[in-house]
């Protein structure tokens, strides 16, 4: 990936910036648009929470449904499996829209999905309330993870990024939560009400303080349009979402099982999972801001800093079993540095895309992402099957380590690359 030296931070460390066309210039002198990201983080909360919501009401909606707990999770396969197959296809389809207008249109359908799955009679309609659900969120994430780069100028990108992420990690901390705790205490279906009209009126947020902006390239006269995968960039984009694949499968093949490798392999009572889980996410709001800082400085550095010191956290958990102070240390420690790396992704691959590029690169991210989700949560149930609990952290370490070596090699490439480029030039 080509180092970029113009709008470079005063610190004069290295980027991953644009191969190609570049973005209509933005006024760095203008103010920060903290409205504008607090809004999108706002949006991100309330779609994060929709999608989770489910997995802590999945007693009571089966059990409502009449449905066995294995087919209520079935909901959130089809949601993530939804969004893999629909997101790259309908941002293609969608190209030519503005990306404000998308933004309240897709909040408004969740909106809609979530009210329907409330009032779904049976579970069928629940799970076409779930697809259509899944549809709208694999276009939001499409269109809101460029967003922040058609707001603030490169060298703030971390910044804006990191705000914006910081309300998917709220969603974990206190969305998917705070939703568990009404629907045990008024029902599932008063939950999914709530979201729904909590949503919509993100949606009218969105409408007041989000600012408008121009995401269509301009071709100078005689210019013939070229497909976005001929790109220069493009080659680096799907390298980086392989990146993605590879440590959100490694990050999920133990996460999501964490909660019984806790009290089965660990020594940690039932009740106490959750107090775990809650520093290990208000750990990971602290990792994000902190990615925020160092997305902006030193990128790369940074990013292989917080990979390596996952390994290690998980590596001593893994060894550590039954000291449960070093365990719950190691778990908070995997958080923090955890929390920052989506950002740093997200960052990364705003800076490796060209201006046009910078849609297909979102949806391809966020499918990445959701392969990645729920590639490591069926890695790991077949391991649970079939080898145990014990080999979850293990294996989580190699594919992540897979996925360090993979960025490294493409660094060093892209560095030679470049190298050989300007000695021809």
């Amino acid at each position: 990936m080509q180092r970029c030296t113009r709008g470079a931070p005063p610190t004069g460390t290295h980027d991953w910036c644009p191969l190609s066309v570049s973005s209509p210039p933005v006024n760095s002198t203008a103010p920060f648009p903290y409205l504008g990201l607090l809004s999108l983080a706002g949006a991100i909360f309330v779609s994060v929470t929709s999608e989770f919501l489910p997995t802590g009401l999945l007693p009571a909606m089966a059990r409502d449904l009449d449905v066995g707990i294995s087919t209520a999770g079935y909901l959130v396969t089809i949601f993530a499996g939804t969004v893999v197959v629909a997101t790259t296809p309908l941002a293609a389809i969608t190209q030519r829209f503005s990306r404000k207008s998308l933004i309240v249109v897709v909040l408004s359908v969740i909106a809609i999905a979530n009210v329907l799955a409330a009032v779904a009679p049976t579970y069928a309609v629940l799970v076409a309330a779930r697809i259509l659900g899944g549809l709208a969120h694999g276009l939001f994430w499409a269109v809101v993870a460029a967003y922040s780069a058609h707001l603030v100028p490169a060298h703030q990108l971390g910044k804006a990024v990191a705000i914006t992420a910081g309300g998917g990690t709220a969603a974990f901390v206190l969305g998917v939560p705070v939703g568990t705790a009404i629907g045990n205490a008024f029902g599932w279906r008063t939950a999914f009400t709530i979201i729904g009209v909590v949503v919509a009126l993100l949606a009218l947020v969105i409408v007041k303080f989000l600012p408008p902006v121009n995401h269509h390239v301009e071709r100078k006269a005689g210019e013939e349009r070229v497909p976005l995968t001929r790109d220069p960039s493009f080659r680096g984009v799907l390298l980086l979402c392989t990146v993605i694949l590879i440590l959100l499968t490694g990050q999920n093949t133990f996460y999501t099982y964490i909660a019984p490798w806790l009290t089965d392999v660990s020594s940690f009572e039932p009740r106490s999972i959750a107090l775990v889980l809650f520093l290990y996410g208000g750990a990971g709001i602290i990792g994000l801001f902190g990615a925020g800082y160092a997305a902006d400085r030193f990128p790369r550095k940074a990013f292989i800093g917080v990979v390596l010191v996952v390994m290690a956290a998980v590596l001593t958990l893994a060894l550590a079993t039954t000291n449960t102070v070093v365990v719950l240390i190691a778990v908070i420690v995997w958080g923090a540095a955890f929390g920052g790396i989506p950002a740093m992704l997200q960052t990364r691959m705003l800076r490796t895309a060209s201006f046009r590029t910078r849609d297909l690169s979102a949806a391809l991210q966020t499918t990445a992402f959701n392969i990645g989700i729920g590639g490591g949560a069926l890695l790991g149930g077949l391991l649970l099957d079939g080898v145990g609990l014990e080999i979850l952290p293990f294996v989580m370490i190699v594919l992540v380590a897979a996925g360090l070596g993979l960025s490294l090699t493409t660094d060093v490439r892209g560095d030679r690359r470049e190298r050989h480029r300007l000695r021809e030039g």
